[in-house]
């Protein structure tokens, strides 16, 4: 197969600041490259992104900024002719921009919806931020960070034609195991969510308080300047994709927070958690419906309710079963969860649907005949 022509418009791959899009797209769109294709991402320039970019010139594709949803006509002929054009969630002014893709587009057309639950969840109380619902039916494929029963109900309750789990993933290239020594028990790498904070305060924030001969980190922007944090936490306002080898290599053992509408939903994996498994960092993680098909509880990775779960973890994991359980996390990660796996199902799928494109327009033309 040649390889197709792609345009995505998402929230950012120029910056990671604030937000966990950039580095999905980074390692989905590397591994897209590599497998021929050839991909144009469009980024509406934005300062809060612009003041805060650590990727200006990818080597993977082609990054360009549009000031509005006025300048995307610049690119109207590249979106037309294009094999498959794929907006991303959180894109300011997603529903216009979703709406003159649709209009504009001659190919497959896909959403990538890196907060499923999140979506679903503004779609409810009638907030369409960037995806509103009359949209979904008319984007071909719908990707979705989320999997399991949440598919089905984009295409029942929503009317989307294909709903398909694309969850996120690591490049093992630039997430190596490293020697470090080790400056924290337990570490936590997340910008600040409100939603996340009270299961941040129960699995990290009491366990410090309660062991104060440990050492814990919370790395991540946008925490409030009022968080009591206790003396044995360290706070670190934000580390850089390529640091964060470095990061989790210096971690005993590092937490998973899941947002709560994730939680509801289930089978929603975040991006840090493939990261740090692929690292070899041993994974303490909150507790929802689908984890255990991504990593095998008690092998892969340690689950806990509340504070002291992470204590007897934390405590009672010698060096050998912490290195071990570190170990499987990485191998499973690596055969089953990496932007390879991602590129090629992506690809997949959307051959399928310009497949099924080309099967209704045939049968179109053959009723008219």
């Amino acid at each position: 197969m040649s390889g197709l022509r792609i345009v995505v418009l998402g929230l950012s791959l120029s910056s990671s600041w604030g937000n966990g899009h950039a580095t999905t797209f980074r390692a989905l769109l590397k591994a897209f490259g590599a497998r021929g294709h050839d991909v144009l991402f469009l980024e509406r320039d934005v300062p809060w992104y612009a003041a805060h970019r650590d990727m200006k010139d990818p080597d993977f594709c082609r990054l360009e900024f549009y000031t509005s949803l006025g300048d995307l006509e610049r690119y109207r002929k590249v979106i037309a002719a294009a094999d498959a054009v794929i907006v991303g969630s959180y894109v300011p002014e997603g529903v216009a921009v979703g709406r003159w893709v649709q209009e504009v587009a001659d190919g497959t057309v896909a959403f990538y919806d890196i907060d499923t639950p999140v979506t679903l969840a503004k779609l409810e109380r009638g907030d369409y931020e960037y995806l509103s619902p009359d949209l979904i039916p008319h984007y071909d494929v719908y990707f979705s960070f989320t999997g399991g029963p949440t598919l089905d109900l984009l295409m029942e309750r929503y009317g989307a034609p294909a709903a398909r789990a694309l969850y996120c993933s690591v490049d093992p290239e630039l997430y190596p195991v490293l020697d470090r020594t080790k400056r924290w028990d337990l570490s936590y790498l997340g910008t600040y969510s409100p939603d996340r904070q009270p299961t941040l305060g129960t699995l990290l924030i009491e366990p410090a308080r309660r062991a104060p001969h440990l050492r814990f980190v919370v790395a991540g922007p946008q925490y409030p300047a009022d968080i009591a944090w206790p003396e044995n936490v360290e706070r670190i306002d934000h580390v850089p994709p390529s640091e964060h080898p470095a990061f989790y290599a210096q971690s005993r053992f590092t937490l998973n927070v899941t947002r709560a509408d994730m939680i509801r939903a289930g089978y929603s994996p975040s991006v840090r958690l493939f990261e740090a498994a692929a690292c070899g960092t041993p994974i303490i993680s909150d507790i929802w419906n689908g984890i255990e098909t991504l990593l095998t509880p008690g092998r892969e990775i340690a689950l806990a309710r509340q504070a002291d779960d992470v204590l007897h973890v934390l405590e009672g994991a010698d060096g050998f079963a912490r290195d071990m359980m570190g170990q499987e996390a990485r191998r499973r990660i690596l055969a089953e969860h990496t932007s390879s796996h991602r590129a090629a199902s992506m690809e997949r799928d959307l051959i399928a649907a310009m497949n099924r494109r080309k099967k209704e327009h045939r049968l179109m033309w053959e009723v008219r005949a």
